[in-house]
């Protein structure tokens, strides 16, 4: 599995014409693990929604080198998905195979039978049949995770993917984040925890609507980094005018 680069020029993206992200240009490399982090507010889900297309650019450009963005894999908050609708864990699992196998089609047992390895392979076996409702949220998040696995996309964003689990299932997770890494898919995740990040990702994008930092972890994520991000969070000025700055933030380091 061999994903293209994603690449960031100049990119902006805005409500209102207030820019949630902006100015931000870099590369995502193929294969790569990256983590974002910022303060609350910083505009890490908008760029996870920019890059699969669900939010359009102000300003700049996405070049995701020819993949769709349905190609891709997400995994959104777990707070932001409604639990209440009568769905079976399998009916859940089965909605990453809708790109290879349409929605309305009848699975057939082949597709069945990889919908059981999946809830398996995230320690839901057993779990077909069982009501999304009656999930615990490591439960869920697992669930989450069986129908990621489905979708097979040679890239992965995460949206906060060990938010309010136990330390099991998070740590079952992590494999399951390495297993993909080794087979060369490139994992992007929004994340709170920088030990979890300082442990296991290689790169980290610190982002305060702009950037301050994208490189290998250990030189992205500094005292003096993140102190920067933390000022900028609090110099926040909803009501300010539209940024107008066109010219570009300052590239990653290659």
């Amino acid at each position: 599995m061999t994903p293209p680069p994603l690449v960031l020029d100049n990119l902006t993206v805005a409500f209102s014409r207030h820019p949630a992200v902006h100015h931000l240009s870099g590369r995502f490399a193929p294969g790569s693990m990256t983590a974002v982090v910022g303060p609350n507010g910083a505009g890490k889900t908008t760029l996870l929604r920019a890059l699969i297309g669900e939010l359009q650019p102000e300003s700049g450009r996405i070049d995701r080198g020819g993949l769709a963005p349905s190609a891709i894999g997400y995994l959104p908050q777990a707070a932001a998905l409604d639990r209440s609708f009568p769905l079976a864990c399998a009916e859940v699992a089965a909605m990453g195979m809708w790109r290879a196998a349409g929605p309305f089609r009848a699975l057939s047992a082949a597709e069945r039978e990889r919908i059981g390895e999946a809830l398996a392979a995230v320690g839901l076996r057993g779990f077909a049949a069982r009501p999304i409702a009656t999930l615990s949220a490591g439960q869920f998040q697992r669930l989450l995770f069986a129908r990621l696995l489905l979708q097979d996309a040679p890239v992965l964003l995460l949206d906060e993917p060990f938010n309010a689990i136990d330390s099991r299932t998070t740590a079952d997770l992590v494999r399951m984040l390495r297993r993909w890494h080794g087979e060369g898919r490139t994992i992007i995740a929004v994340l709170h925890d920088l030990e979890l990040v300082r442990a296991e990702f290689p790169d980290t994008l610190l982002l305060a609507r702009e950037p301050i930092a994208w490189g290998r972890t250990a030189e992205a994520l500094t005292a003096e980094t993140l102190f920067r991000a933390r000022l900028m969070a609090e110099a926040w000025d909803e009501t300010a005018e539209p940024c107008r700055n066109n010219e570009a933030a300052p590239r990653r380091a290659a």
